[in-house]
């Protein structure tokens, strides 16, 4: 579902070599799923055959997934997902869907979107100014991929150190990550949830800042709490949709 890839996918590339071999091609957009409902990425249409995404992610749904697929594979897919894997409908789910999907269609989504994309590019190119090594040099979607070996610690000590002064994040492997998956190298960021809340540029380089001085020495127990201050002061001008407002 794109979970560690900071780049746009060449979807029409990857249909090439799927009819090379007369294979189907089939999209997992579970992570980009927003941005490409915004018009921020490039759709996997006409290019795949099948597509598959959650629904809770960048399009900001519901815990959940769809599949879509050309009119000839239809009865195929729905016959493979009921009843040899799905159970019964959770209507609340289905409702949850509906909203989610008619937020999607309005014009401050596609905003939203494109915010999350302009705020990222913010958050790498500042972590890289501090200098981080980024994955892939940068980002052309909602998250950047930190390799943190050159920092000296590892995956889940940035992981730990960043929660410890209320950043949420999280431990990811890398490409040729010589470190097993439950502690890994690198550290993945997305910036969907503080665009949701309004953030924009400004407050991502301030982000930046605080990420910055928490990896910098992630056994700083004080500067973590330094920090931690910083993130209740920012985040308190802004609310969470759905429980503030």
């Amino acid at each position: 579902g794109c979970s560690a890839y900071p780049r746009v996918l060449d979807f029409a590339r990857f249909r090439a070599i799927a009819d090379s071999v007369d294979a189907l091609l089939m999209v997992d957009m579970a992570h980009i799923a927003g941005l490409i409902a915004g018009g921020a990425h490039p759709s996997p249409f006409p290019h795949a055959q099948i597509v598959t995404s959650t629904t809770q992610k960048s399009l900001r749904g519901p815990r959940g997934g769809f599949i879509l697929c050309d009119e000839d594979l239809a009865r195929k897919v729905d016959f493979a997902v009921f009843p040899f894997t799905q159970g019964g409908p959770l209507m609340q789910a289905i409702a949850g869907k509906a909203v989610c999907f008619g937020q999607a269609l309005k014009p401050e989504f596609s905003r939203y979107a494109h915010q999350v994309v302009a705020n990222c590019k913010v958050l790498a190119a500042e972590l890289s100014e501090a200098g981080m090594r980024l994955v892939s040099g940068g980002t052309d979607n909602h998250m950047v991929l930190v390799d943190v070996t050159p920092l000296g610690i590892t995956g889940q000590q940035a992981e730990r150190a960043l929660e410890s002064a209320g950043i949420i994040a999280n431990k990811n492997a890398i490409p040729f990550d010589p470190q097993p998956p439950r502690v890994t190298s690198g550290l993945r960021l997305g910036t969907p949830a503080i665009t949701s809340r309004g953030m924009a540029e400004a407050e991502v380089k301030q982000v930046a800042a605080m990420l910055t001085k928490v990896l910098a020495d992630v056994e700083d127990k004080e500067a973590h709490a330094k920090v931690s201050a910083e993130v209740k002061k920012l985040t308190s001008r802004f609310s969470v949709p759905g429980i503030d407002n």
